[in-house]
């Protein structure tokens, strides 16, 4: 394909970027379907590693760095191959311009995709330059090895990758096998190395899209309906001209726009206080929220259904489990920059993303995706689809009306918690049968939810698309099928059960905006299921451990939970001290991704019906490790984030608006609410798959609070979250 330029022009600084030459839209050549990882979507090497001869190396990635430190797990796979220093490598996240379509960053597989591709190119560059060398050299390849960014003769002549790559091109397609190093030579991976992304964000430096400033950028801010479904009656435009804010509306679309970042807040608060919405009631009654979910239209998918001998003599047990809606909680509010050239639209964006956002943008704009670049940039804080891709759209549609100038959307704390899609409420009932001997024999388990998927790609997921003069109505959802799940994610136990049914009850109408919040299915239906099995070791008269153990064919399962119990201290039966409670759950996220192990002690206040966690241990098995000290700010982070979710946080709302829009209104975790110690021990296993480990630790940390609350106070709390 012809090679491309675009320039991006911050001030005096001109740089430019060459679009690799193979790219996703492009398709992969023959029997790329069969390259591993994301290579299948770019099959080009050097869409993935490229050598300067300046001795520059470079990494793409087309994932997003969303603080899980992804950049930096990539850039230490990528060394590791290349035998060359991490901190000689640079690398390029998701950026429409310059990386492959990865689509989303989500569901834990970025290592899974882009991991392998990353590895598997590099394994291959290094190949190249080593048969580059022996050419020069006259010498077998075999008798050549690579260090520290050289090929290395036997007699010790060294050879720099940067003299070798002139004439050497690696524009080639990846071959579907590797030769990789041995893990016990590994010198990079598996060990920790400090995050790239983390020095300009505990320093104050530009490390975020908030900071991200223009020359001769201007501020926006949007004028948010009240309600879902609301309409712009009429607004006194000439309230913002005493602050020297340009209106733009576009039907109920209404924003304002300032040199000054002040002066646009104030001008939007004028402009809410003038307009005038037609409104109307259409939210569920939340004090009856499960009866509302149970109610609505479903389509059932059988997710799972395998049958042995009938029981014989039984005891049944069943129950039902609730969630409400949760908010992602980002601490900073969505934020994009955009700017309308002759060449095209540029945007930065916090998107999971960005091919899929520039999609939704396009067809809003009715531009061709090609006139439109889409640059990742972080924010502070991102656990699924929340406003980030709004946020964009917003931007993008306001510089539309001001070619030439930088325009950035800033969204306020209030639109952020009432306009960012939601994790969806939920309810699950399971009925399961014990024998004589205290096995499970027979289970039932039923799970009612709506999509956890509305991301862009179609025009009308984005808000300023359904609010627009021309308005976009959002993609409505069906029920379906995949490895991974969505609502049904995690919802058929691992455990050895011979009568097994599950039912995915998908709910195609969506009373309130939701989308995908951090593990989708998997945090409710292992709280479930891991709830359900203390209830039922507790019929058996078991050790919940040991119960776990019994029904627990899977060896690297058992091994992780063994190893989170020999870390906690379990003692048989659980018990703790007066007032105190342990608790332990399980799973495999996905069934087919990380396993993962937690048990914890919380503290119960009786007077004030509350729980407070004082201290947990995991364990985790995510295959061959990259960075430790990564995945343990994973674990931790997921426990803390499980507790938080799950004793305090919902959205609450009355029948026209949505009411928890601050900090007050939607309570989370507080600094006197962390646990006093969180030990997270990892079961490394070298030269294994990457297993995505980012979202393996929220279920079963919300099911094991659940368990040592029951245990702690005598009451099975079966409702999300624990509070009132």
């Amino acid at each position: 394909m012809k090679r491309r330029e675009f320039l991006a022009r911050s001030g005096a600084l001109v740089v430019s970027f060459a679009l690799p030459r193979a790219t996703a839209q492009e398709g992969g050549g023959a029997g790329s379907s069969n390259l591993p990882g994301s290579l299948a979507k770019a099959p080009a090497l050097d869409a993935w590693i490229r050598v300067g001869a300046n001795g520059s190396i470079t990494v793409f990635t087309g994932k997003a760095e969303l603080g899980q430190g992804i950049k930096t797990a990539l850039l230490q796979i990528a060394a590791e191959e290349l035998d060359v220093a991490f901190a000689a490598l640079t690398i390029v996240t998701a950026d429409t311009a310059r990386t492959a379509n990865e689509g989303y960053t989500a569901g834990s597989n970025s290592l899974k995709d882009s991991g392998v591709a990353i590895r598997n190119a590099a394994a291959q560059v290094r190949a190249l330059l080593v048969a580059q060398a022996a050419k020069r050299l006259g010498a077998g390849a075999d008798s050549l090895h690579t260090a520290d960014g050289a090929v290395v003769s036997g007699d010790g002549k060294r050879i720099p990758y940067a003299e070798l790559v002139d004439g050497l091109d690696l524009h080639v397609e990846a071959a579907p096998m590797s030769t990789f190093k041995d893990p016990k030579q590994y010198r990079v991976v598996s060990r920790p190395v400090a995050r790239v992304d983390i020095p300009a964000k505990v320093s104050g430096g530009a490390a975020y899209v908030q900071d991200l400033r223009l020359p001769g950028m201007v501020h926006a801010r949007v004028v948010r309906p009240p309600s879902y479904g609301a309409t712009l009656a009429a607004v006194d435009e000439a309230g913002a001209a005493p602050f020297g804010a340009k209106v733009v509306r576009d039907g109920s679309f209404l924003a304002v726009v300032a040199p000054r970042e002040w002066s646009a807040i104030k001008a939007m608060r004028a402009l809410e206080r003038s307009a005038r919405w037609d409104e109307r009631a259409r939210l569920p009654d939340i004090a009856h929220l499960a009866d509302a979910v149970l109610g609505l239209p479903a389509e059932d998918m059988v997710v799972e259904d395998h049958h042995a001998a009938a029981p014989g003599s039984a005891r049944t047990l069943e129950a039902t489990f609730t969630r409400h809606y949760q908010v992602h909680g980002s601490i900073g509010p969505s934020c994009a920059v955009a700017w309308m050239k002759d060449d095209g639209l540029t945007i930065w964006s916090h998107t999971q993303g960005v091919y899929p956002d520039r999609q939704a943008i396009a067809e809003m704009l009715g531009l061709p995706p090609a006139r439109i670049r889409m640059i990742h940039a972080e924010g502070s804080g991102c656990y699924g689809h929340n406003g980030a891709d709004d946020a964009a759209a917003d931007a993008a549609l306001i510089a539309t009306r001001l070619p030439g100038t930088p325009v950035r959307v800033q969204w306020m704390r209030e639109q952020e918690h009432a306009w960012e899609p939601f994790g969806p409420a939920m309810v699950t009932k399971v009925r399961a049968a014990l024998d004589g001997s205290g096995r499970i024999v027979d289970w039932d388990y039923g799970v009612w939810s709506n999509s956890h998927s509305t991301r862009p790609g179609p025009a009308g997921s984005l808000l300023a698309a359904q609010h627009g003069a021309k308005a976009f109505a959002p993609p409505r959802q069906k029920v379906s099928k995949s490895a991974d799940g969505l609502g049904d994610r995690n919802s058929v136990p691992l455990y050895s059960i011979p009568n097994l049914h599950v039912v995915h009850h998908f709910l195609p109408d969506m009373p309130v905006r939701v989308s995908a919040l951090r593990s989708l299915g998997a945090y409710m239906n292992v709280f479930s299921i891991e709830s359900f099995m203390d209830e039922l070791a507790a019929a058996a008269g078991a050790d919940p451990v040991e119960f776990r153990l019994s029904h627990l064919e899977d060896a690297r399962g058992r091994d992780v939970v063994q190893a989170a119990a020999r870390r906690f201290g379990w003692p048989r039966g659980g018990s703790a001290p007066a007032g105190h409670g342990y608790g332990f759950a399980f799973a495999r996220y996905k069934n087919h991704a990380a396993y993962c192990a937690v048990a914890v002690e919380v503290a119960w206040d009786a007077e004030r019906s509350r729980a407070r966690v004082l201290r947990a241990a995991a364990a985790v098995d995510s295959g061959q490790v990259v960075n430790p000290d990564g995945l343990r700010n994973q674990l931790e982070g997921a426990i803390l984030q499980s507790a938080s979710w799950t004793l305090f946080e919902k959205v609450s709302f009355d029948r026209q608006r949505i009411r928890s829009t601050d900090w007050s209104t939607y309570p989370i975790l507080r600094f006197d609410g962390v646990p006093e110690k969180v030990e997270i021990e990892i079961l490394d296993r070298p030269g294994a798959p990457y297993l995505g480990s980012g979202e393996c630790g929220q279920g079963p940390a919300a099911a094991a609070i659940a368990n040592a609350v029951a245990r702690a106070s005598g009451k099975r709390l079966r409702d999300i979250p624990f509070r009132g």
